[in-house]
């Protein structure tokens, strides 16, 4: 029993860890300035045409 609580911890230690490095990571990643606009980078969207396809019958 006590080895298990004994794993249960170290996991949550490392997990508490672990978010801790990640959220400071995020703060400071969020304090940079973007520079990427999306009017110089327009997305091209393809529609589906779905009416115009043919599906072979499974065997």
């Amino acid at each position: 029993m006590m080895t298990f609580f004994t794993i249960l911890l170290v996991l949550i230690g490392l997990n508490i860890a672990m978010l801790i490095a990640s959220l400071q990571n995020a703060s400071k990643k969020s304090k940079k300035p973007t520079s990427i606009s999306s009017e110089d980078n327009p997305s091209v969207i393809y529609p589906i045409n779905l009416i115009t396809s043919n599906y072979k019958k499974a065997v």
